[in-house]
């Protein structure tokens, strides 16, 4: 298993765009991928558990992935968080 604490970057937070692009992104890959912010994780294969953490802008996050392509899926998951969700 790997973790990883990532700042959010975008002023808005993680709002649709960027919850679509980031559950989008790990549903490719086979590992189990979890997000937590204040106190509650969630899957981030589900869009509706991403958006329901409302997550703000500048506000840490820490991504738990577990699997056989872990690597692969942490490295596409930092990738969407350093370049602001391609926005």
């Amino acid at each position: 298993m790997l973790e990883k604490k990532i700042t959010v970057k975008d002023g808005s937070g993680i709002h649709a765009r960027p919850a679509t692009k980031l559950t989008t992104t790990v549903s490719k890959f086979k590992s189990d991928v979890q997000m937590e912010y204040s106190e509650r994780t969630v899957n981030v294969k589900s869009i509706m558990g991403v958006l329901s953490l409302a997550v703000p802008g500048g506000a840490e996050v820490v991504v738990r992935v577990n699997g056989e392509d872990e690597e692969q899926v942490l490295a596409a998951v930092v990738e969407l968080f350093e370049n602001n969700f391609g926005e």
